[in-house]
């Protein structure tokens, strides 16, 4: 049978916004990460089929294919491809379905899947921002079919994740609760190095700078996003800067480089849902994809689950019945960072390392993404 192994993963430590990495060239975080990978499994570069790397708003520095200038700054050979994969935040999830759906075809032996992004020097948006000299003020108004689906309302995770907290009926305390553990859980974390062998620090960047010490007074005396609304500042993600990779080998590129599998695909699938509420889609993503694998959610001994926003994992949990124990146990977006092109393979990196050090056997990973969809992967530790 046809398998897609994952081998190792790695990523940059996550900079805050205009903290230690906001300087570097995207191309140059992607760089840092594939020589990383490569130097540390030993595999021949000439021998890789093909580098796929998620990023969101690909202009400026992140523009021009980002996979494929990444992979020649990094020095390593021409005749090697590269395409660009834009899911909004899951993206570098996807580039690893799209490395993995390759491998499982046959059609490839050995892919880099992963992420970059710098938000400090290209801020979240930017893409549209740019087209608004051409005239388009957002990516639906003007479109007939849009607009007659649905209306000229606004469209925006803001109100997304509004919505989902007051649908599900999550309390700004429950949302402020989850933040403040999101926290103590990633100081915890870098505490006790449960990120090290996932991190190659740049520089003098080596650990991430997002985790903060707060408290729920602090969080109750902000302002809330909307006049009225449950959210605040303190219960998103933050804005980052970083880079991650994954490399997927087949069977048999496994054994012709001598390569130890750490983890397989075990399922790789992506739903979608309301578009308005955006940041829903989690719920039906992990649905499908335990139907499809016949597993239960007890079954699944670690969750990594985007924390865009503190109302997506909470609705999530509520929905799915998951144990929220097993649920981002080294904090999430909120406290780490969500360097958007980045997040899905630097969560990979982390699920595979917990998998490991508490000896569990599959984790599931999920995102939610801009136009109300989301990945779900599940990985099963070998």
């Amino acid at each position: 049978m046809t398998e897609a192994y994952i081998v190792d993963a790695v990523r940059t430590p996550i900079g805050k916004k205009n903290g230690g990495l906001s300087g570097v060239h995207p191309a140059d975080l992607g760089a840092h990460v594939i020589k990383a990978i490569v130097n540390r499994t030993g595999i021949d570069p000439a021998g890789v089929d093909d580098v796929v790397f998620g990023c969101v708003d690909a202009i400026g520095g992140q523009a021009g294919n980002i996979a494929r200038t990444a992979w020649l700054a990094a020095g390593y050979p021409e005749e090697v491809p590269g395409v660009t994969v834009d899911r909004q935040c899951g993206s570098s999830q996807q580039a690893v379905h799209f490395g993995a759906q390759a491998i499982l075809s046959g059609t490839a032996d050995l892919i880099l899947a992963g992420g970059v992004q710098n938000m400090s020097q290209i801020p979240i948006a930017s893409a549209m921002m740019v087209g608004q000299q051409y005239g388009f003020d957002t990516p639906f108004g003007g479109s007939t079919g849009w607009v007659e689906r649905y209306g000229d309302q606004e469209v925006s995770q803001f109100r997304g994740a509004e919505l989902i907290a007051d649908k599900w009926d999550i309390s700004r305390e429950e949302l402020e609760r989850w933040a403040l553990q999101s926290h103590e859980r990633a100081r915890t974390a870098i505490a006790e190095g449960r990120f090290d062998r996932e991190i190659v620090p740049f520089g003098e960047v080596t650990t991430d700078e997002g985790p903060r010490e707060t408290s729920l007074e602090k969080m109750a005396s902000l302002k809330t996003l909307t006049e009225g609304g449950r959210l605040t500042a303190a219960v998103a993600s933050q804005i980052s800067d970083g880079a991650s990779t994954v490399l997927l080998a087949s069977a048999e590129a496994v054994e012709r480089y001598g390569l130890t599998p750490r983890a397989r695909i075990h399922h790789l699938s992506a739903r979608g849902a309301d578009p308005i509420f955006m940041l829903s889609a989690p719920i039906p993503a992990t649905r499908y994809a335990l139907e499809k694998t016949g597993l239960s959610i007890d079954d699944i001994d670690l969750v990594e689950i985007n924390e865009a926003f503190a109302p997506v994992v909470l609705a999530w949990i509520k929905e799915i019945g998951a144990d929220p124990a097993k649920v981002n146990v080294n904090g999430g977006a909120i406290a780490l960072g969500h360097p958007l092109g980045a997040t899905g393979t630097k969560l990979m990196a982390t699920l595979l390392n917990e998998l490991e050090r508490t000896g569990g056997r599959y984790g599931l990973q999920t995102i939610c993404e801009g136009g109300g969809t989301a990945n779900a992967t599940i990985i099963e530790r070998l």
